[in-house]
């Protein structure tokens, strides 16, 4: 088949990529012209495990094409794709902008009957609104069908996630154009979900708002196991090995971040107030999150007092290991919080550093490695979990700190690397603390 997808950004390069490496002629469109070049270059534009090698392969055997040119891209496509971003306003809501001008690009480019899918994130109701752009700047000649084909990426694993899907959703009212959609997918050899647009729009939004709330229940369990001496380790084990529950999203930390969570939430929640819901489960789960991101400034405040001239080493910037998006990272409010208590502030990151100088500016300085961020700290706080900072050399890294105190934001230090060390103190979430040789 030959595909058009419009965007390139995580959603629209990984869908296009995955394409055209089960053999479809696919063309991804976008409109930054400088981005496009290096495209072409083989260079991605964003950090994902892989994605840039198969990029790489697929554009050198003629699948996979870049281009500015809607004409270009739309001419002959049987599928069309938007992958545009929806980022949430300021009252929680969706902004769809850039999904309507794609509907224009599309309406006044398409000479030929095709499939118009929707695989960026919008509220119920987004697809008939589409649909009723594009009828009425297309020439009337031109017939179309449209699909919601909502995504279920997760940053780090894009490219296992498209080739190695739970469950494709295709939402349609016309047959033959669910028909086609599933045709495309068919190489992957996954199940297929066939339902109403409007359900499929919703399946995304639902789901996302499930693990978010997932994700803040166990964090509030993790609080409570720690004010009444339990181990929330233990706690998500057992809670996890009940089949009903199970144990993804079940690890305490200092909350979610993210392209996907922190906004599916709130769009959620907005759609909702708008048709006169009231969804106070998913009000709690913002309020929790919220809470969580401070957690660690709040530890610290409590074994350190004043924090004004202290210095905190931060290991992680990225919302979670193996990408370098920075959206929504609690870093980010963490980073922020901590300067305005006068903290000296050094963070090191693996790969996220040039994205979270875009947004912390010169508020607080950054490292290269982790031993120079956390030379003459007073404590160390671990906002990301990557597997550098999980085989830490604590034993060696303690020595180079003023005060050899870590705050560990995702609990990913084991406890016998901990009990190595002759001086550390050591504040997990949810979890006793363990102080080795302080007085």
């Amino acid at each position: 088949m030959k595909i058009a997808v419009l965007g390139t950004g995580y959603v629209g390069l990984s869908t296009g990529v995955c394409l055209s490496e089960i053999g479809h002629n696919v063309i991804c469109i976008d409109t930054d012209e400088q981005k496009i070049k290096s495209l072409r270059q083989g260079i991605s534009p964003i950090y994902e495990p892989g994605l840039e090698n198969l990029l790489i392969q697929n554009a050198a055997a003629g699948r996979l094409l870049f281009t500015t040119s809607h004409r270009e891209a739309l001419n002959g496509a049987e599928i069309i794709i938007i992958a545009v971003g929806t980022p949430q306003m300021e009252d929680g809501g969706a902004n769809l902008s850039y999904i309507v001008q794609a509907a224009k690009d599309i309406a006044t480019n398409l000479v030929q009957s095709s499939v118009v899918v929707i695989k960026s994130t919008v509220p119920v109701g987004t697809n008939d609104f589409i649909k009723s752009i594009i009828e009425e700047h297309c020439n009337e000649s031109v017939s179309f069908n449209m699909v919601s084909n909502p995504e279920f990426l997760r940053q780090g694993s894009a490219v296992m996630d498209t080739m190695q899907a739970d469950r494709i959703i295709i939402g349609s009212e016309n047959d033959e154009a669910a028909k086609k959609v599933q045709e495309m997918y068919r190489p992957l050899n996954v199940p297929f979900i066939l339902t109403s647009i409007r359900s499929a729009e919703m399946i995304k939004y639902a789901s996302n708002a499930f693990l978010a709330t997932k994700i803040s229940f166990i964090n509030e369990v993790a609080n409570l196991c720690g004010v009444v001496g339990a181990d929330v380790k233990d706690v998500a084990k057992g809670m996890g090995k009940d089949k009903r529950i199970g144990e993804a999203f079940l690890q305490p930390g200092i909350g979610y971040g993210g392209s996907c969570f922190p906004k599916d939430v709130k769009a959620l929640l907005h759609t909702a107030n708008l048709n006169g819901v009231h969804f106070s489960l998913l009000k709690e789960t913002v309020a929790i999150n919220d809470f969580q991101q401070e957690l660690l400034v709040t530890k610290a405040i409590n074994r350190l007092g004043d924090l004004k001239g202290k210095k905190v080493a931060m290991l992680g910037l990225a919302f979670k290991p193996e990408t370098d998006d920075m959206r929504e990272a609690p870093s980010i409010k963490i980073a922020r919080s901590l300067t305005k208590l006068g903290a000296e502030v050094v963070a090191y990151d693996p790969v996220a550093v040039d994205n979270a100088k875009n947004i912390l500016g010169d508020t607080i300085r950054f490292a290269s490695t982790v031993r120079e961020a956390a030379v003459n700290a007073d404590a160390v706080f671990i906002v990301t979990e990557w597997k550098e900072f999980r085989l830490l050399d604590l034993k060696t890294l303690m020595t180079t700190m003023r005060r050899p105190i870590v705050f560990d934001g995702r609990n990913c230090l084991e406890e016998d690397r901990i009990r190595a060390c002759k001086k550390i103190e050591y504040y997990p979430i949810g979890r006793p603390a363990i102080v080795i040789g302080m007085t």
